[in-house]
């Protein structure tokens, strides 16, 4: 499914692109150069602003590539660009090597950005719920 989204950039260079067709991810590239030293965080500007249409959600996530080789995540999981924001977008990226810092160079891709729609709940309390197979076995239930 395509959706049409409004999208202001600092230049062409940082208009989000899939790696390959098909993927759900479009990549982000960094607008400054910087060094991030081991155990810390920085938000890394990425060069664009947009206006998600209500009903939908920007979703950030780390490379896994940098977070496999380098260490480097998200500090807060997934990053959560609201249809109402219309600042510059910035990943907050932490160094988690215990000894070498991380280079940014300017136009490195460092993120992912997916947009997907929204479901607006509106909650039903009630005094029970459906019994389901899985019931309320948590974490390590299915075995490690």
């Amino acid at each position: 499914m395509e959706k049409q989204i409004k999208i202001s950039v600092a230049s062409e260079d940082y208009i989000p692109q899939r790696a390959k067709p098909g993927d759900a991810g479009c990549d982000l590239k960094s607008r400054v150069e910087t060094i991030i030293p081991p155990h810390m965080r920085a938000g890394i500007p990425v060069g664009i602003q947009t206006e998600i249409p209500e009903g939908y959600v920007g979703l950030i996530f780390a490379r896994s590539g940098l977070a496999l080789n380098y260490g480097i995540q998200m500090i807060n999981g997934v990053g959560v660009v609201d249809p109402g924001y219309r600042g510059e977008y910035k990943v907050a990226i932490y160094n988690s090597d215990d000894h070498n810092a991380f280079k940014v160079n300017e136009g490195d891709r460092i993120a992912q950005l997916v947009i997907v729609p929204l479901i607006y709940p509106i909650w039903q309390v009630v005094g029970e719920l459906s019994d389901s197979e899985r019931g309320t076995d948590g974490f390590g239930s299915t075995g490690v």
